[in-house]
């Protein structure tokens, strides 16, 4: 939680840029595991309702009034049975003081707020809601039915909110620090961690573990797989063999800020050359990312760039071929990076995704494409001082994408498939890290650098 300045602050910027009507933000509720009494745990409150209220209970809702230029928070305070099992907690008027706002109302009070609104006529803003409790929660106040609800999800707030939390402020980008410090942790303990005959779940655990210590939570399901070719492969009961890469993707959420990294490393400690053929080209597009990010360069340009080099040395090793132009803009190169070049990051890990990703990654000049593999880049528009992304190129040998390809004869002008059939076995690498977009340039975030040059990880592996 920031200072009560921070929120006052942010809440004046929305209004200013909304410009009329009410806003409703609503936080989150607790969401039952497997019965009511039976949560997911930690809570994690709504990231918007945090941006602009900073306060971490649920079944709380904000509401900014722009036009008599009033802020709400409303709530309920908890009874005496909710505190002989979880302890005192603070009224709603204490939470809202610590925020700045000194007008509260209980929860059966929005209703009559939403009443008034809407019988003047006055413009009442929401954001896409992904909970369902929240949808059913709108429905009983605006009469709008769940499967129409981001449709009717206001624009103009959609589009101050991304404009406001993609630029990150100076506390922010401390915050995000210190989460990818514990991500570090996180990383080099699952190179600590990895040998032959432990098992993925075993390693995977150990790496949450770091996250649960040091840190709130992961900031998503950890990804810890000798199958690096699914890209959202969970730690199985696989034992860990020599000669296999292990590919961790994990990271923290920290006072409400995450980190996301990913590293490839060798089972046995030591790449094999044909291992080290892939990661080198992999290495290379991390690098070259990390070199021309600044601000003013369009992301889709850098994304585009490391399709062709990373083209252009497939095609030094056989497993591509012909022109390379023609073959990015036929997506060939979708077959080995299936995915996007990197996202925004900040309180979520995928940051305002929920949002809708037009409106976070896109703007009037880039639009997002409906090519394989493009399609799932998720962020596109010109870069911003500010701006926290991650830069996560990655080579993938997916058995089934290839034998698909094959039958369907598709890009056969500039895949080998042949020699892409001996892959079949190799899985998948993938270097993620965290950048902070500067005045002039870029600059990796965290404090200690996890191991990605191979000469780097051998060494690391080899001396713990």
């Amino acid at each position: 939680m920031f200072s009560e300045e921070t929120y006052i602050r942010r809440r004046t910027e929305l209004k200013k840029l909304v410009k009329s009507g009410i806003i409703f933000l609503f936080g989150n509720n607790e969401s039952p595991a497997n019965y009511p009494a039976n949560s997911y745990y930690p809570f994690r409150q709504d990231s918007c309702f945090l941006y602009y209220f900073g306060l971490h209970r649920d079944g709380l809702v904000g509401v900014i009034d722009i036009d008599n230029d009033n802020d709400i928070l409303i709530g309920n305070d908890i009874d005496i049975e909710d505190i002989v099992w979880f302890g005192e907690v603070e009224s709603v008027s204490n939470m809202a003081s610590q925020v700045g706002i000194s007008t509260t109302f209980p929860l059966k009070e929005l209703k009559s707020i939403c009443n008034k609104a809407l019988d003047s006529h006055r413009k009442i803003h929401f954001l896409p809601p992904y909970r369902h409790d929240t949808q059913i929660f709108i429905m009983d106040l605006l009469g709008i039915h769940p499967n129409q609800q981001r449709e009717s999800a206001s624009i103009e707030l959609i589009n101050a909110v991304v404009k406001m939390r993609s630029t990150k402020e100076q506390q922010e980008i401390v915050a995000i620090e210190a989460a990818c410090e514990v991500g570090y942790l996180m990383h080099t303990t699952a190179m600590k961690l990895t040998r032959p005959g432990r098992t993925e779940r075993y390693v995977g655990g150990q790496v949450d573990g770091i996250a649960n210590s040091h840190a709130q939570k992961v900031s998503f399901p950890t990804i810890f797989t000798q199958h690096g070719e699914i890209m959202h492969g969970g730690p199985s009961d696989n034992l860990l063999e020599s000669g296999r890469l292990a590919l961790c993707d994990s990271g923290c959420e920290l006072n409400d800020y995450c980190s996301d990294n990913t590293r490839t490393f060798p089972v046995s400690g030591k790449f094999t050359q044909r291992q080290l053929d892939i990661y080198r080209i992999v290495e290379s597009c991390h690098d070259y990312a990390i070199e021309v990010a600044k601000p003013g360069v369009r992301w889709y340009d850098v994304h585009m760039d490391v399709c062709r080099m990373m083209t252009d040395k497939l095609k030094d090793i056989g497993l591509m071929k012909g022109d390379t132009e023609e073959a990015v803009q036929a997506g060939a190169h979708a077959m080995f990076m299936p995915h996007g070049l990197g996202h925004m990051m900040g309180m979520d890990v995928h940051d305002m995704e929920g949002l809708g990703q037009q409106y976070v990654g896109f703007d009037d000049e880039t639009q997002p494409s409906t090519q394989f593999g493009t399609n799932c880049l998720r962020m596109g528009r010109r870069l911003e001082e500010n701006f926290v992304m991650t830069d996560e190129p990655g080579i993938y040998f997916i058995p089934a994408l290839i034998d698909d390809w094959r039958a369907k004869g598709h890009c056969k002008e500039w895949i080998n498939f042949d020699l892409l059939e001996t892959y079949k076995d190799f899985g998948g690498i993938r270097i993620e890290d965290d950048i902070l977009i500067t005045k002039d340039g870029c600059r990796f975030l965290g404090a200690n650098r996890i191991p990605y040059h191979p000469e780097d990880i051998e060494k690391y592996m080899e001396s713990n």
